[in-house]
């Protein structure tokens, strides 16, 4: 194997730590720019699924992660107006199906592991990138106050507004998908007469749907309540919300349901935001990672996911070719570009699955029907597998 080269990630949320874990697992060089003076998250939820924690396991914290997270013991969907269940699932068999459990957990929690897992030192806030460039044999990043850092690779994983994208494809601003999303974080203990489980839940119907699920141990729930609008005049993350908006958007829904969505707390709305895939997520010396490169609405929870797996990748890349940067990039993108972006066409179908906008009639069935939202050739995936470069790329 060649030298290892000097790595850059521009980004550090959970796909550029997770990033940098990757490479420094595979003994290469690497620092972290983060644009905020201070590493954190809003309060709000995500999921890993089992695909996910198979490629943490495979950069040693897999266990770190499920200490923070809530494995619940199902997977129900529920039919908006009355409540009846469409369909259940028992996740507790997932490890031994799947290789792993699916988890819900809080942001808050996740960035502290995986921030715990990466060296202060290595890790530079403050730092805005606006842009970045091939010169030569290096890459090279500008940041916002005038300065700039050379390296053999620069990663951009900086979000759905990444500057390294527009360096890496021009301008392609992120457009709004038509549905804006509520959020809040409510202790279980008030709304466990209405909610009965601990159950992930899914409440489907016409043009809205609601998931909620556990964290903090179990004892927080999470809820998105996703609705369909023609318009949008936000974009923050923190834009407040009030209770009554929410309620006057689910009216008619199951009253068990609006409980957990009227239950006091602060909420909050934003505007999910997407692009279209592209087939190609590098240019010389910076390539993208994460939601800077295929950006997707959250409705099969692989946001996380894919950014881990695109880590685990480029990283096995970068330390299996070294020096020859160019051919790391192009046999990662081999591996990545396919997967995901059949996840970004899958995440869109989503909405119009769970707004009733498809032929998927609600009705109750069987205590174990998987049918809507089955995901298991996701699950079992396992990216440890897909990394062997010595043989011609496989998807």
């Amino acid at each position: 194997m060649s030298s290892t080269p000097k790595v850059v990630v521009i980004g550090g949320g959970i796909g550029g730590l997770s990033a940098g874990i990757a490479f420094r697992s595979r003994g290469i060089d690497v620092e972290v720019y983060e644009q905020a003076r201070a590493l954190g998250e809003i309060g709000a939820g995500l999921t890993l699924s089992p695909n996910a924690l198979k490629a943490y396991e495979g950069l040693g914290i897999r266990d770190q992660i499920e200490a923070v997270g809530f494995a619940g013991p199902g997977q129900v969907v529920r039919r908006w107006n009355d409540g009846v269940e469409v369909s259940r699932v028992d996740r507790s068999g997932y490890p031994d199906i799947f290789g792993a459990p699916y988890i819900s957990l809080h942001r808050a929690d996740f960035i502290d592991v995986l921030a715990a897992n990466f060296p202060k030192e290595r890790l530079h806030l403050g730092a805005q990138a606006i842009g970045a460039e091939t010169v030569g044999d290096r890459a090279v990043v500008r940041f916002a106050d005038g300065t700039s850092v050379e390296a053999d690779l620069v990663v951009g994983a900086d979000g759905v507004r990444s500057a390294v994208r527009r360096s890496v494809v021009g301008e392609d601003a992120p457009v709004f998908t038509g549905t804006v999303c509520f959020r809040g974080l409510v202790p279980y203990e008030q709304v466990a007469d209405a909610l009965g489980s601990k159950d992930w839940t899914l409440y489907v119907g016409p043009e809205r749907h609601v998931i909620s699920y556990m964290v903090r141990g179990g004892d927080v729930v999470n809820f998105v309540a996703h609705v369909d609008t023609d318009s949008w005049l936000g974009e923050s993350w923190t834009q407040e919300a009030d209770v009554h908006e929410i309620l006057d958007a689910f009216e008619g829904w199951h009253e068990p349901l609006r409980t957990l969505l009227g239950a006091p707390g602060t909420f909050y709305k934003w505007a999910l935001m997407d692009r279209d895939p592209i087939d190609s997520w590098s240019k010389g010396r910076v390539t993208l990672l994460g939601d800077a490169a295929h950006a997707m609405p959250p409705f099969i929870g692989q946001g996380a996911g894919m950014s881990v797996e695109d880590a685990y990748v480029l990283a096995a890349a970068v330390a299996h070719f070294g020096q020859d940067v160019p051919e790391a990039l192009r046999r990662y993108e081999q591996l990545r570009v396919s997967r995901a972006n059949e996840m970004v066409g899958r995440a869109r179908a989503g909405r119009n699955k769970y707004h009733l906008k498809e032929s998927w009639d609600p009705k109750p069935s069987g205590a174990q029907n998987r049918t809507g939202i089955a995901h298991d050739d996701i699950y079992s995936y396992d990216i440890r597998d897909h990394v062997d470069f010595d043989e011609p790329a496989t998807v």
